[in-house]
């Protein structure tokens, strides 16, 4: 062989073995983040760690949290990478995350940290609960917009209202718990009832009330503010209103799962979760980040929102969760669209 040819040969090794080296390792990541956001999210991380290939599992939060309960035994996620924190907590409690205190987390707000030491989740960013009211398609029937939760069990709302599924949808479910928080258990399944009778249907995501609003398919849709806000932005006729007795919310957040394979690849997932420029990053589709003075103002972002959240009790909705969807269902899932 040639020098020429010997001296090729070796490049070329070296450029296999460097891409091999560069691929190495995959992580297989469950989440419930907006399927327009997950490219994004990889391109980022992979800025700064190429050599980790993240391998999405996206759906709904409801049916992901059911995929990785089902998997307990035999998990097949290495990490949760925006979930629903109730989510999470219930998972914690299954023995089912891997406890991480990842670099850097004591930059973020304290509440969006979980409270064992070391954490079993980090949380990411917050969506808040509002109402999408549609003022041309309002005006067109004669109605007039809703300043509470009560008003939305008037009979002027019959049919013109949808929200999401709790059992297929986080912001269905942080709806669903903050009512029974607000109201109390007995009035708060009571207001179910009533609000029942208005509703249209139920969809399986939580964006949707809000773009269906925001299109004059629904004149109440029931959503989360930062929603309101891009499609407000966009010209859509609508205003984002903060119920008067209080909102509830969730917040997004990333674990790693027990039982991985890649636990070094998973922690450095979540360390680049935590930073700054991963939470500039969530600002992009989110309001509130667990990043102090990091959060921009968001146009048409409604007034007091963040003073109406609800003192959110995540464990009793973590604890109670599957009661409080098993009795949804058997009352008020005959108007769930279909999956």
């Amino acid at each position: 062989m040639t020098t020429l040819k010997k001296a090729l040969t070796s490049v070329a090794v070296l450029a296999l073995s460097t891409a091999a080296a560069i691929a190495e390792t995959e992580l297989t990541v469950y989440t419930a983040i907006e399927a327009e956001d997950l490219a994004r999210y990889a391109e980022t991380f992979n800025a700064t760690h190429p050599d980790i290939k993240v391998n999405w599992v996206r759906d709904s939060t409801g049916v992901i949290t059911a995929k990785l309960l089902a998997e307990r035994d035999n998990p097949q996620a290495d990490v949760v990478w925006g979930l629903a924190a109730t989510s999470l907590l219930l998972l914690k409690s299954e023995g089912m995350l891997e406890p991480y205190a990842p670099v850097g987390v004591e930059n973020l707000d304290p509440k969006f940290v979980d409270k064992s030491d070391p954490p079993a989740w980090v949380g990411m960013d917050a969506w808040v609960a509002s109402i999408c009211f549609n003022t041309v398609e309002a005006e067109k029937l004669g109605i007039t917009a809703p300043t509470s939760w009560q008003d939305l069990t008037d009979p002027q709302y019959q049919g013109h209202v949808i929200m999401p599924n709790p059992a297929s949808s986080g912001t269905g479910f942080l709806d669903v718990s903050s009512w029974l928080q607000i109201f109390g258990e007995d009035e708060g399944w009571a207001y179910m009832d009533a609000l029942h009778e208005n509703i249209a249907r139920y969809t399986h995501s939580g964006s949707a009330p809000c773009k269906l609003a925001a299109s004059g398919e629904t004149v109440v849709g029931v959503s989360f503010a930062f929603r309101g806000a891009k499609s407000k932005a966009a010209g859509a006729p609508i205003e984002i209103i903060v119920p008067s007795e209080g909102v509830g919310w969730d917040m997004e957040a990333t674990a790693i799962v027990a039982g991985t394979d890649d636990l070094e690849a998973a922690q450095k997932l979540v360390d680049f979760t935590v930073t700054k420029e991963a939470n500039e990053m969530y600002n992009v589709g989110y309001a509130v980040v667990a990043y102090p003075g990091v959060a921009k103002p968001v146009e048409f972002f409604p007034e007091g929102l963040l003073d109406a959240m609800i003192e959110n009790d995540f464990e009793f909705a973590a604890n109670n969760r599957a009661d409080i969807l098993e009795e949804w269902q058997s009352r008020y899932d005959g108007k769930s669209d279909a999956k």
